[in-house]
C-alpha cells in the first residue's frame, strides 16, 4: 500500500481555490462598485478572508487586476465556449453557433460584461495590464481566425475582426443601453451575424443544412 502524502497535491489545490475566490470577489466588487470600490481591503472583506490574505496573492493593485483579467477570461471561456464553435453548414450555420453562445453569455452574465468594460478601460491606463488583457483574449481570437479560414474566409484575421466588433457593438449595447438594454432573441442573433457572414464569406459559401438552418431561425 502507498503511504505518499497527499499534502503536496492538497497544499497547491487549496491555493487555486484561494486564488478563484480572490478573483471572484474582485469581478463582485467591479460590477457593484466600480474600479473605485475594487482595494485588497474591500476584496477580503467580500470574500470573507482574513485582512491580508488578497495582499500575500497578489501584493500590488496591478496584480490584483491581473488575477481579474484572468478569471474573468475564464469564466467568458465556459460561457462563450469558442471551442464548441464549428465552420460546418455555412453562415446560417456558423451564425447560429455564434448566436447561441453570444445568448447565452447575454442573458446569464451581465455581471461579467460590466467587468468587461470596467477591466477594458482601466487597461487603457496601464500598459502593462493592456498587454495582459490582450493577451488574455487570444483565446477567443485564435479559435475565431480558425473558424473563419475553415469556412472558406480569404481574409480570416479581418473577417474575424469583423464578427469580434460585431458582437462587442451587441454586448456593449445591452450591457449600458446604448441602443436599448433589450437583449435579442437568440433567433435575431442569429439572423444579424448570418447577414455578416454572408457578406462576408460570399456567393461561394456552403448552404447550410436544414436543421442549422432551422436552429438559426429559431424553429
Amino acid at each position: 500500500m502507498s503511504t505518499r502524502s497527499t499534502l503536496p497535491d492538497s497544499a497547491p489545490r487549496a491555493g487555486r481555490l484561494r486564488a478563484a475566490l480572490i478573483a471572484d470577489a474582485a469581478l463582485g466588487l467591479l460590477a457593484e462598485r466600480g474600479m473605485r470600490g475594487l482595494t485588497h481591503r474591500a476584496v477580503d472583506e467580500r470574500a470573507g478572508l482574513p485582512q491580508g490574505s488578497t495582499s500575500n496573492h497578489a501584493r500590488t493593485r496591478e496584480a490584483l487586476l491581473e488575477a481579474a483579467v484572468r478569471r474573468l477570461a475564464e469564466l467568458e471561456g465556459q460561457v462563450l465556449a469558442p471551442g464548441e464553435l464549428a465552420a460546418s453548414g455555412g453562415p446560417e450555420g456558423m451564425a447560429a453557433g455564434l448566436a447561441h453562445a453570444l445568448h447565452r453569455y447575454l442573458t446569464g452574465s451581465a455581471e461579467l460584461l460590466v467587468c468587461r468594460y470596467e477591466l477594458a478601460l482601466e487597461a487603457t491606463r496601464r500598459p502593462a495590464l493592456r498587454t495582459f488583457y490582450d493577451e488574455a483574449g487570444r483565446r477567443f481570437r485564435e479559435p475565431l481566425v480558425a473558424l473563419m479560414a475553415a469556412a472558406g474566409s480569404a481574409e480570416p484575421e479581418r473577417h474575424a475582426l469583423s464578427v469580434v466588433a460585431w458582437a462587442e457593438g451587441m454586448m456593449f449595447a445591452c450591457a449600458v443601453g446604448s441602443y436599448h438594454r433589450a437583449v435579442p432573441t437568440e433567433a435575431q442573433l442569429a439572423t444579424g451575424c448570418a447577414e455578416l457572414l454572408r457578406g462576408m464569406l460570399g456567393p461561394g459559401a456552403t448552404a447550410a443544412p436544414a436543421s442549422s438552418g432551422d436552429a438559426a431561425t429559431g424553429g
